[in-house]
């Protein structure tokens, strides 16, 4: 029992896979927060390779990974769209103004139900989405320079080139 309580205990919690990989994403349509009257869906992104950010203004790692958003986004390589995470818009809207906004647009998921669709075990987490709309990747946790650099960009760089 010892053994495989040690095993457990070693994992890293980003090396599980997602079931959801090479399935099409869950169907969404989500007030946009800065213009909570609209709503964006799934359907809005079809035909373009997109990352899917799920943040929250009450997470410490959140704000860890959202200068590399900031950078990424000045690349103009794909767009990034935000799910903010059972937040309080006003707070997530004051947390964009004072870190600044990589997002294309911020949906909101305030009940955390479009997250249970897409597997979500907590924030931050960040999806590539393919033209089709199907989930080609998944990133649990930080997305860190070096992540940017050796998995995203040269995954949306051949996700783009396909037909």
């Amino acid at each position: 029992m010892a053994i495989f309580l040690a095993m457990g205990l070693s994992l890293n919690p980003r090396d599980i896979p997602s079931p959801l990989i090479d399935k099409p994403a869950p169907e969404f349509s989500l007030p946009i927060l800065a213009t909570p009257e609209k709503v964006l869906s799934k359907a809005d992104m079809a035909g373009k390779v997109w990352l899917l950010n799920v943040w929250a203004s009450w997470c410490g790692s959140c704000r860890a990974e959202h200068p590399v958003f900031n950078e990424l986004v000045k690349m103009n390589i794909v767009p990034i769209i935000g799910l903010n995470y059972k937040d309080e818009p006003w707070a997530a809207q004051k947390w964009l103004n004072q870190l600044g906004n990589p997002y294309q647009v911020s949906i909101i998921d305030r009940e955390g139900r479009t997250g249970i669709d897409y597997g979500v075990y907590g924030v931050p987490e960040t999806f590539v989405i393919d033209k089709k709309g199907l989930i080609r990747y998944k990133h649990i946790g930080v997305v860190r320079w070096n992540d940017v650099q050796q998995t995203l960009l040269p995954m949306i760089k051949q996700l783009n080139a396909e037909i």
